[in-house]
């Protein structure tokens, strides 16, 4: 009997442990690949000669991927007609549109095809094994970012607005003629109460009348379960946390009724037009599921440490801005975990939100479309949360969303394989497989210079007429077109910053989901974070450092300052005539890596709450003097008023400050009639005006509802920001090598010391 059950054991260990088909795929091509290039490079016969007939091929490419033999200056000529056509064509359509994308699209499909012709029949360097393989590993990794490029630009032709839709489905629910039932789940773990405080409230406040807040407590924690009776709000818990989120959510599944079901992150607040905007779609009986954009009302950490929060819009707004509305063209909206509606009898015929993996959201959304509903994408900000607030906290996000995607290739979900999905649903699904997978090539692309200089590797054998030709036109052409195709929400500058900063270990965390996908449990993002310092990440920066140190010196190699580049023969006299790649690719990846490294060094947040620009007509009364203002800056705490009115009389800041500080003042924000009571920290002036800061004290509940509406929940306050373009992106980037936040901060802290002391 005991024989039995440890036979039983064994087996059931088996088939856990087992490589799964994804797995043994990427190991059986990495072993092929190494049994190639080793018997090249110990000389099989066989392989060799098949590597020179490719090369002979190479040296002698058909007529029609050569460059006509005329004066350099017109081979130009194929750049200046496509960047002015693509310029005309963004000047009158600003905006994309179906006629203008087509046209835009036929331009940059023709342009790769071309450079992809030219790069296989031409450009590769088999003259020996270790350029060869070098090349060749160069060519692979090019065609997964063409893969899911190619895929994008089909489906831009399928992009759909969603806005005025919901503007006709909108009318039934505000005339009261479609309102059914709605739970609202707010699932959470280990955030603060303050936090989830901010959530309940606005979903409280979110404007219909058949709706119930749930608050689904994953961690036992007695201040969370009185948190929900002090706000009135339904509180359900768990003994035990199986399967994460998706777990907690379907535990409450059967403790709630309603007929549909919205999910709200502990930290997003809903706009009070929440249901309004969205549940009108559910009158359609095929639609299961409406998804909104997540938005954040802090910046990210990558903007945060360059100090251009002001001025780069989040890392997320290129996904819920563009490849959202990719997506839902042919109906493969990716649900994201929060600010979505679900039909909960669509949810129920798939036996509830799926568990096989981390990402929950996007495999339950995948089984509904597999079950023929209809998802919808709404692009409308309606509602807020917090972006991961520091470097380390941005990597466990991203890495948890690659590793949660990934996991498809293992699942029964698997949006390749899982029956049900049309071919443009499917390819829609591989663009995200496939994009993931192409992180590898980022590391890649720096090592190439590297080889370069130090091992003489010529990867790409190109002459500087082939360049021009081939290369420049489809470059420069894809530059313009990016930025405007992805609705102004990241330009090709800042975008390969964002793609540095995290290549080595999001490389290293893809290629370890290939080989063991489950390995890893839910990892929770922490929010609520405050520092009084600058910090370095050095377990994301060593990669970066060291590969810093080696292009600097391979860049010195390539200059003759410190040694030579150990180039062959062969290669040298091809590089008399050939464009200096490797000059001007190490350049570039020094600039990349500096400011990736600058990424890396969080900046101090004293502050747990965050102010918004909010203007609001104040009157507030301090002593005997009554006066007037707008608020330029307001917080959950506290507020920066600028007075519109002369105090009584002429005051230095500093001796009224002296004189005021903790002075009691009542403030009464005239738009929301809200009045509070609070103290004096501030007095300043700011563009010639006085200007007070005031913390507010002993809020009541009531307040309390009224301070978070206005903060957060006022339908149409997250507007969309528009990156800046290229030239401007390239003007800042190097502004900040330049200038960078941590040597701002010094000179700050110096010239404040320097007045003190005179």
């Amino acid at each position: 009997m005991i024989s039995e059950s440890k036979q039983r054991l064994k087996i059931a260990l088996w088939f856990t442990s087992r490589p799964h088909t994804a797995t043994l795929v990427l190991l059986t091509t990495i072993t092929l690949f190494a049994v190639i290039t080793g018997g090249w490079f110990f000389g099989e016969e066989n392989i060799s000669q098949f590597f020179a007939y490719i090369d002979l091929g190479q040296q002698n490419p058909p007529f029609w991927i050569q460059p006509p033999e005329i004066n350099q200056k017109y081979l130009l000529l194929p750049t200046i007609v496509f960047v002015t056509t693509v310029f005309t064509i963004i000047k009158l359509s600003p905006k994309p549109k179906l006629w203008s994308r087509t046209i835009i699209i036929a331009i940059v499909l023709a342009l790769i095809i071309r450079y992809i012709l030219w790069r296989t029949l031409s450009t590769l360097n088999l003259s020996d094994p270790m350029n060869g393989t070098f090349s060749l590993g160069l060519l692979f990794l090019e065609v997964l970012i063409w893969i899911s490029g190619g895929i994008r630009l089909w489906l831009v032709l399928k992009m759909k607005d969603r806005s005025q839709q919901a503007n006709q489905m909108e009318i039934n629910v505000r005339e009261g003629k479609f309102l059914p039932t709605v739970d609202i789940l707010i699932p959470t773990y280990q955030e603060s109460t303050s936090i989830v405080k901010r959530t309940i409230i606005g979903c409280q406040a979110i404007d219909y009348p058949n709706k119930k807040v749930y608050l689904l407590d994953d961690s036992q924690r007695l201040e969370v379960k009185q948190l929900a009776q002090e706000l009135g709000c339904n509180y359900i818990a768990r003994s035990e946390n199986s399967h994460a989120k998706a777990g907690n959510l379907n535990h409450a599944l059967p403790l709630t009724s309603g007929e549909l079901i919205v999910v709200f992150d502990a930290d997003f607040i809903p706009t009070r037009n929440f249901l309004d905007r969205t549940i009108g779609f559910f009158q359609n009986k095929k639609v299961a599921l409406v998804q909104t954009p997540q938005s954040f009302y802090n910046p990210d950490p990558i903007a945060k440490n360059l100090g251009l929060e002001k001025v780069l819009i989040s890392d997320d707004e290129e996904f819920y801005r563009h490849i959202e509305l990719l997506k839902d063209g042919v109906n493969s909206t990716v649900c994201a975990g929060t600010s979505f509606v679900m039909r909960r009898k669509a949810l129920e015929e798939i036996g509830g939100f799926v568990t096989e993996s981390i990402s929950e959201d996007y495999f339950t959304g995948i089984r509904l479309s597999a079950q023929g509903y209809q998802l919808v994408y709404l692009r409308e900000k309606l509602s807020a949360g917090l972006a991961a607030e520091d470097i380390t906290n941005y990597f466990v996000q991203r890495k948890r969303w690659g590793r949660g995607t990934l996991q498809a290739f293992f699942i029964n979900s698997n949006p390749l394989t899982i029956p049900g999905l049309k071919l443009s649903q499917r390819l829609a699904h591989l663009e995200g497989l496939v994009n993931w997978l192409s992180v590898w090539a980022y590391p890649y692309f720096f090592l190439m210079p590297l080889a370069y200089a130090f091992l003489g590797v010529l990867p790409i054998q190109a002459t500087v007429e082939e360049w021009l030709y081939f290369f420049i036109p489809c470059y420069w052409v894809q530059i313009i077109v990016f930025r405007w195709l992805n609705e102004r929400s990241r330009s090709v500058i800042i975008s390969e910053i964002y793609k540095t900063v995290l290549c080595f270990p999001l490389s290293l965390s893809v290629f370890l989901v290939m080989l063991n996908p489950f390995k890893h449990k839910f990892q929770v993002t922490q929010k609520g974070i405050s520092s009084q310092r600058f910090s370095f990440n050095w377990t994301l920066g060593w990669p970066l450092i060291l590969l810093f140190i080696a292009t600097l010196i391979g860049l010195l190699r390539i200059l003759r300052i410190w040694g030579t580049v150990p180039i062959t023969a062969e290669v040298a006299e091809f590089t008399q005539d050939a464009f200096d790649l490797g000059l001007i690719w190490t350049v570039y990846n020094l600039l990349s890596i500096g400011v990736a490294l600058l990424a890396l060094i969080d900046t101090p947040k004293s502050d747990l709450y965050d102010g918004f620009d909010l203007r609001r007509i104040v009157r507030l009364k301090l002593g005997d003097q009554t006066l007037w203002g707008i608020t330029t800056k307001i917080s959950e705490v506290e507020a920066e008023i600028q007075l519109t009115q002369k105090l009584s009389s002429p005051i230095q800041p500093n001796n009224f400050l002296s004189s005021h500080q903790g002075f009691p003042v009542k403030l009464h924000i005239v738009d929301e009639g809200l009045k509070l009571t609070a103290e004096m920290t501030n007095y300043t002036f700011i563009d010639s005006f006085p200007t007070l800061k005031v913390k507010f004290k002993h809020i009541t509940l009531s307040q309390y509802r009224q301070l978070i509406t206005m903060l957060f929940c006022q339908p149409g306050q997250w507007k969309e920001r528009e990156t800046p373009g290229e030239l401007y992106s390239l003007f800042l980037v190097l502004k900040t090598l330049l200038n960078p936040p941590l040597v701002q901060s010094y000179r700050r802290k110096f010239t404040k010391a320097k007045k003190l002391k005179f």
